[in-house]
């Protein structure tokens, strides 16, 4: 299966590294803003095909399918892009800004009978089946649940800059809101947040608790303000199951009655390569979406994080038409 990436930048070498090391699959083409950036990236990676522009990556019939790596203020137009030009699509998260965009991209791609995914990798990863262990009582009655990632990044442009759609939610929270849907459910009751905001009006750092209908709470903290152990625990009544580094989970420990049960991460490339190996057997099984992070998931999550920011009051530039209404 041929895969063309769309940007250059760090996350897009990192993929390029991970499908190198995919004998499913095959990095065929870049695309770039401009050409010498397109070849050296192509050079450095073993990179067959090298595009000036990403309309012309996207119109490469040999394609399969298009990761787009490109700062998550463009993944709207990006995958509009990609998928009138007739390619399957596998986006970095977040998978848009708001819920709306999401929800107009999914349907395109439906319109077109295409694949779409969104690549937030902790969807995707092995350790991602200790979660059995919240249903088959190993903890009791599950009560509760704490996750934070926390990264010191607040130097960084994107994390500020509004017209880059920044902050910390965006950024980092939608790992935690991830991980308590993957725990917990959708079911939510109610969302209460806060978060300090930089002088641009983007979020520092947040918190949020989710309640939800059955009682059980999440507590879900990120900032790019400070280096959190980004780690989460789950409480039950009989036990806990403790996650070391959420984003990419090290280790999960079961402790309860019988003692402490430690389950390993598996050697792996990056951790990128779960997601592309999903996404090429859905492919090949003829699916439009990935069970690890269907659709409705997808606008569920930008849905959530849409409320927050609605509780905050925080709208990007790139939410507001000429006449100023929010999107």
């Amino acid at each position: 299966m041929n895969i063309g990436i769309l940007g250059t930048g760090w996350i897009a070498e990192k993929m390029a590294i991970t499908i190198n090391g995919i004998n499913e699959c095959k990095l065929y083409a870049v695309g770039s803003r401009t050409q010498e950036t397109a070849d050296k990236f192509a050079e450095r990676f073993g990179v067959a095909k090298a595009y000036a522009s990403y309309e012309e990556l996207c119109s490469d019939n040999e394609i399969d399918l298009v990761y787009i790596a490109t700062p998550h203020n463009y993944h709207y137009e990006n995958m509009l892009m990609a998928l009138n030009a007739g390619r399957n699509v596998l986006c970095e998260k977040p998978f848009t800004i708001n819920a709306k965009q999401a929800r107009e991209v999914i349907e395109l791609a439906r319109e077109k009978n295409l694949f779409i995914a969104e690549a937030i990798w902790t969807r995707y990863l092995p350790l991602r089946d200790k979660f059995k262990h919240i249903h088959d009582n190993s903890i009791g009655t599950p009560l509760s649940l704490e996750a934070n990632l926390s990264y010191p990044n607040e130097n960084i442009q994107r994390m500020y800059d509004p017209d880059l759609a920044g902050g910390a939610l965006l950024d980092l929270g939608v790992y935690p809101i991830n991980f308590a849907i993957m725990a917990f459910g959708e079911d939510i009751k109610e969302i209460q947040s806060s978060c300090d905001f930089f002088e641009t009006g983007v979020d520092k750092s947040n918190i949020i608790k989710f309640t939800y209908a059955d009682g059980k709470t999440a507590v879900l903290t990120s900032s790019v303000a400070e280096d959190g152990d980004k780690n989460a625990v789950i409480t039950g009544t009989n036990g806990t199951l403790h996650f070391k580094y959420i984003n990419n989970y090290e280790w999960v420990e079961l402790h309860n009655s019988s003692g402490i049960t430690r389950y390993e991460k598996e050697p792996q490339i990056t951790g990128y390569e779960y997601q592309v190996i999903a996404c090429i057997n859905a492919i090949k099984q003829g699916l439009k979406e990935t069970p690890e992070m269907t659709h409705n998931e997808i606008i569920r999550v930008m849905e959530i994080m849409d409320e927050i920011r609605g509780q905050w009051g925080l709208v990007y530039p790139c939410e507001t038409n000429e006449g100023g209404k929010s999107l």
